[in-house]
């Protein structure tokens, strides 16, 4: 919802009101209680853009994504993880059960 700024022209009270875009403007003043309450016109909310190349990296065509990959493996190519050998302890304590039995 935006933010709407008012201004009353009898006593020159300034206030914002918070304000759905559909409802109508505020009319009455709530310092004086006179009906001559303008709504102004604001300069609005800055675009706020987070993160980083919002524009640079968001709409590149794959021809470059794929060269940019293939650059990034000759400089710095994949490290592979060793796998992992299955432990003891599953055997063991299945050898257990069996001479529990």
């Amino acid at each position: 919802m935006p933010t709407y700024e008012y201004r009353c022209e009898k006593c020159g009270h300034t206030f914002e009101q918070l304000q759905s875009i559909t409802s109508k403007p505020l009319r009455k003043c709530p310092a004086c209680k006179t009906s001559s309450l303008k709504r102004l016109i604001g300069s609005g909310a800055g675009i706020i853009f987070k993160g980083s190349g919002f524009y640079q990296t968001d709409y590149r065509t794959e021809s470059y994504k794929k060269g940019q990959k293939s650059e990034k493996e000759i400089i710095a190519p994949p490290v592979k993880k060793p796998e992992k050998k299955p432990s003891g302890k599953a055997e063991k304590s299945a050898k257990d059960k069996k001479k529990t039995a």
